[in-house]
């Protein structure tokens, strides 16, 4: 028999709006449960850059994505959500009460009153090199996330790629790093131009290795991985020292099971209104990078803003006799006596 929780909101999606969803609903009083597919809260920030730096959030000059994570973790703290981690959900079925029957992958159930989906862009995984035999040095040599830069230090490292990822982790691996090579197929790099900038500084300093050409094939022993084998544009091919390897070609995103859902769907997103950032169904909200509407911007701060939205509009949908009447945290003393302040 599957277990059954009963709630007020299912949350699928443990990413940093799918936490402070958490904060906004808890101080309407409505108790949350998290599902995610990771093994940890923090969806893509702590999956693929926990120690990218963010600049955008406010009141933070800088801000770690780990960093970022473990504060809205102490944030939520006090109104005691529950994690149910590396589940999918697979079905989500309206009830004849209105409310919702939510199926895990993992046999887990829930009966909630509102669904709100913050899965980012749904579920994710790196796209992986049409390398030879690449999959015998995953997880031991070859990475496609860095989640602490100590497993990198005094490391001979090949990363692969041209875009924002592989030029940030050349730029912060090298100071720690034996050495570092960055391979691309072209002399053409689509990252930051300051970034770019930084890399060709270092290459002609000769602190950093640049080679314009694509991986053919890996060598080593087992999972451990010695050399990266690379066919050059000239058509010479080169075998350069390794024993990390990290390919960085972009996400492949898939929506899974959402998109059997019966919502309407734009482009694989979620379109809701912008009023509550409801979905076609009542009663299943979409906040943050997977929705969709006019003049949506995808940076983590919108999706605080939607969160917020949400959570009154949810707070109306579960008990619509009670008046809701709209508070300040710095002045209501009934909610810093939520947050443990008063």
């Amino acid at each position: 028999m599957s277990e059954r929780i009963t709630t007020d909101v299912v949350i699928i999606g443990a990413g940093p709006v799918g936490l402070f969803a958490v904060f906004e609903l808890g101080l309407l009083d409505l108790k949350c449960h998290l599902i995610d597919i990771l093994d940890r809260p923090g969806g893509q920030c702590a999956e693929l850059y926990p120690e990218k730096p963010i600049y955008d959030i406010p009141a933070y000059p800088v801000i770690g994505a780990l960093e970022l994570i473990d504060k809205l973790k102490e944030q939520i703290r006090p109104f005691g959500p529950t994690y149910h981690f590396g589940q999918q959900v697979e079905k989500v079925e309206k009830q004849e009460d209105g409310s919702f029957l939510i199926g895990t992958d993992a046999g887990v159930e829930f009966l909630a009153k509102v669904v709100v989906i913050a899965a980012g862009g749904g579920s994710f995984q790196p796209k992986r090199p049409p390398v030879p035999g690449i999959e015998a040095y995953e997880g031991t040599s070859v990475f496609y996330s860095v989640r602490q830069m100590e497993a990198f230090r005094d490391q001979e490292i090949v990363i692969v790629g041209g875009g924002d990822s592989a030029l940030d982790w050349t730029l912060n691996l090298q100071p720690i790093a034996k050495r570092v090579t960055i391979v691309h197929r072209r002399d053409d790099f689509r990252g930051a131009p300051h970034s770019v900038e930084k890399m060709r500084e270092l290459v002609a300093s000769g602190e950093l290795d640049l080679v314009i050409g694509q991986v053919s094939s890996l060598e080593g022993e087992g999972a451990a991985l010695s050399a990266v084998v690379v066919k050059k544009n000239d058509g010479s091919t080169v075998a350069i020292p390794a024993t990390r390897m990290m390919p960085f070609f972009g996400l492949t995103m898939k929506l899974g099971p959402i998109a059997g859902w019966g919502l309407n769907l734009h482009e694989n997103l979620i379109s809701v209104d912008t009023e509550k950032f409801e979905t076609s169904e009542p009663g299943i909200f979409a906040i943050g990078d997977i929705n969709t509407y006019p003049g949506k911007l995808k940076l983590i701060l919108s999706g605080f803003h939607e969160a917020a939205l949400m959570a009154q509009a949810a707070k109306k949908l579960i008990d619509p006799t009670k008046r809701l009447v709209f508070q300040y945290t710095t002045s209501s003393t009934s909610l810093q006596k939520k947050l443990g302040v008063q």
